[in-house]
């Protein structure tokens, strides 16, 4: 049993929460929503996850020495010894074994997507993570190919305008995570491009990606193209609690000051919760009632 727990630590399920943006295209386009998609999009999150989690395996094996000085992830089963590199090595090869073949299963379309994360998240293990602002764009187009993966599998293209706010959400938890390591007195010993941020810098980038992300969703939810799309033109009124969760999670970053994991915030933090159910209730009111 001790062991089963530690490899449930290594390989994060609650970081699965990530891959919900693979359903992401189907919310927002009714004419698939049939009981056959949205089966085909449940074994395309769970294929994502599984490849997410052997991702989470080969950085715990190559950081391992960097997460002992670190005062929360030396507790990370490799790190700590719990789990040794070879058998975190195993488990990864399963499971990007077991995604990619589950994702054949699915669409040829949504295989090369999920191959083009896993080459972009490997890239991020081994070198792209050691270079600011690339290793927060690197994150950011990781949810941008979740987006085209979903959009695979509902044979439907994604709307620009939900590309953009895709990207520059997961811009806007990087930048906060980067944040709070700065926050918390890391350096470059433990990771390298910290020495290419200070809080001056990513207080400036965040408030420009905010910006930037209330003006696309905006324009989304008054696009003519996506007016006719989705069959209304009131999806503007779920911009006040767009509004209230950035203001929400800015909160958690400039006063609360613990912006260093994104899913576990989202998890835990029963007001950004309650503002995204109340979200997802009123947009999936407005398009299906």
């Amino acid at each position: 049993m001790s062991k089963a727990k530690d490899i449930a630590r290594l390989i994060r399920p609650h970081q699965w929460v990530k891959n919900g943006f693979v359903a992401a295209p189907l919310l927002f386009t009714p004419s698939a929503m049939t009981p056959e998609i949205v089966q085909l999009v449940i074994w395309g999150v769970i294929c994502f996850c599984a490849v997410s989690s052997a991702i989470y395996c080969l950085n715990d094996v190559l950081d391992a020495a960097r997460d002992r000085e670190h005062p929360e992830k030396k507790s990370r089963p490799v790190a700590a010894l719990a789990i040794s590199p070879s058998e975190a090595a195993a488990t990864g090869i399963i499971l990007v074994i077991a995604g990619f073949a589950g994702a054949s299963m699915l669409a040829w379309e949504f295989v090369i997507i999920v191959g083009a994360y896993a080459v972009l998240n490997v890239g991020y293990c081994f070198w792209l993570k050691n270079f600011s602002i690339v290793d927060v764009m690197t994150i950011a187009l990781g949810f941008v190919l979740r987006i085209y993966a979903g959009s695979a599998l509902i044979a439907q293209a994604p709307s620009i305008w939900i590309i953009q706010c895709a990207a520059l959400l997961a811009l806007f938890l990087a930048l906060a995570k980067r944040r709070d390591d700065l926050a918390s007195g890391l350096d470059d010993a433990h990771r390298q491009s910290i020495k290419g941020y200070n809080l001056t810098f990513i207080d400036a980038a965040m408030i420009i990606v905010l910006g930037a992300l209330l003006f696309c969703y905006v324009v989304y939810t008054t696009d003519s193209a996506v007016i006719a799309k989705l069959g209304t033109d009131r999806l503007f009124m779920t911009t006040p609690f767009v509004i209230a969760g950035i203001l929400r999670y800015l909160q958690i970053t400039f006063v609360e000051n613990r912006s260093g994991s994104p899913t576990l915030i989202l998890l835990t933090d029963w007001k950004l919760l309650a503002i995204i159910g109340l979200w997802l209730m009123t947009t999936a009111g407005i398009i299906y009632y």
